[in-house]
């Protein structure tokens, strides 16, 4: 790995996944899908307005995908694609890191 220089898809990456929220969206998301009140009530201090803005993010990115279901009423899930999927091991080992080196003071 060369880092004397940066690396376009490594900046790209760092751009999506470091925003505020997204990586905790994709830590619940790997669970399973979620409707947008579960995902709320594991996040409870993010805005509704910004887990639209980081959903539709991750929906743009083809992270996540959504599920309508026509029912009375609507039912909407969110779901991990394949390529959100793929972040499990990098999620794992930001949560190995933060076990490790990070105060539950933050």
């Amino acid at each position: 790995m060369d880092l004397s220089q940066m690396c376009p898809k490594y900046e790209s990456a760092v751009e999506i996944l470091g925003k505020k929220w997204t990586g905790l969206i994709v830590r619940v998301l790997l669970g399973g899908p979620k409707r947008f009140k579960e995902i709320k009530e594991q996040i409870p201090d993010m805005s509704d307005r910004i887990l639209t803005e980081r959903m539709k993010e991750l929906e743009n990115n083809q992270l996540l995908k959504r599920h309508v279901y026509p029912e009375t009423p609507v039912l909407i899930e969110y779901e991990l694609t394949e390529k959100g999927r793929d972040l499990e091991p990098v999620i794992a080992a930001i949560q190995d890191w933060g076990e490790k080196w990070m105060s539950t003071d933050v």
